[in-house]
């Protein structure tokens, strides 16, 4: 894969044999980002695990300390007395049966995070196919299956962010933008680990964290040492 002039002069900054502290790995990054935009900072966490075994599966959410720096949209399915509190909460869209078809045929997916309440789950079941590979499916483990949808909407509201295992048994997550000081994206870092660390599974034998890569939205990947976690 061909690299532009930027990213080739801040590949130089980063030693690819170097398993940097993580705060070292920050401060790089942040210096490494050359893109005249926000870049968002971006963990990537190769595990041991075997995702096609249920007993080895890794998926949470944790909400971080300082947020992402990224506006999310959020859509509840919800019905009766739910509705009017998933508004109140600052959800962006809310409905139920009626946006059915608007997302099967208009093809309407302007939001990032879907929240439901227990009893619109077959309702939603039927936008499977569409949203399950987008991975906005609501998932109770997750937090966004929920009867509870005030708290739901305010803690991604506030910065929380879902994890899982890729098929590759890797895990992709936001930690902030660029523009965050170094200390909130360590904050951000440090809650994320520790949510990944508690998370994994007791059927797991052997070597959990494999690697871990810091890397901007355009930059190079910065290794950081698996033992601080």
């Amino acid at each position: 894969m061909k690299h532009g002039k930027k990213y080739v002069e801040a590949a130089k900054l980063v030693d690819r044999a170097t398993l940097y502290d993580p705060a070292d790995a920050i401060a790089l990054v942040k210096k490494t980002a050359t893109a005249k935009f926000d870049e968002t900072v971006e963990v990537h966490i190769k595990t041991g695990c075997d995702g096609r075994h249920a007993e080895q599966q890794v998926r949470g959410a944790v909400v971080l300390p300082n947020g992402t720096g990224k506006t999310v949209k959020v859509l509840v399915f919800a019905k009766g007395d739910k509705l009017a509190e998933a508004e109140a909460a600052g959800a962006d869209y809310v409905g139920g049966d009626e946006l059915i078809p608007k997302i099967q045929n208009d093809g309407w997916l302007d939001f990032d995070v879907v929240v439901a309440t227990p009893d619109m789950m077959g309702v939603v079941g039927r936008l499977g196919k569409i949203l399950g590979p987008k991975g906005l499916m609501p998932n109770p483990k997750a937090g966004t299956v929920t009867m509870d949808v005030t708290k739901a909407v305010n803690d991604i509201k506030a910065g929380k962010i879902e994890y899982r295992l890729d098929k590759s048994n890797i895990i992709h997550v936001p930690v902030g933008k660029v523009s965050f000081d170094e200390a909130k994206l360590q904050e951000n870092m440090d809650a994320l680990m520790e949510a990944i660390v508690k998370a994994r599974p007791s059927a797991l034998k052997g070597q959990y964290l494999r690697s871990i890569t810091l890397a901007t939205t355009m930059g190079p990947g910065v290794k950081v040492n698996t033992a601080k976690y």
